[in-house]
């Protein structure tokens, strides 16, 4: 029986102090997690996300 899954954080990912992550959660490239936050889902690239559950609150345009 498996209890844990592993997390998988992509490139150039910011994660701010006291974050949570969850099992299983995958953080996609170029994301800024903001400080506090619980991740209980995946996170598309290219995003800013904060809260507790974290939301993706703005999309981070490359340029």
């Amino acid at each position: 029986m498996q209890y844990a899954r592993p997390i998988s954080v992509g490139n150039n990912v910011w994660i701010g102090g006291n974050v949570t992550v969850l099992t299983g959660v995958t953080i996609g490239n170029n994301v800024t997690i903001g400080a506090g936050s619980v991740v209980t889902r995946d996170i598309p690239d290219n995003t800013l996300a904060v809260g507790n559950p974290c939301r993706v609150i703005k999309s981070i345009d490359e340029e």
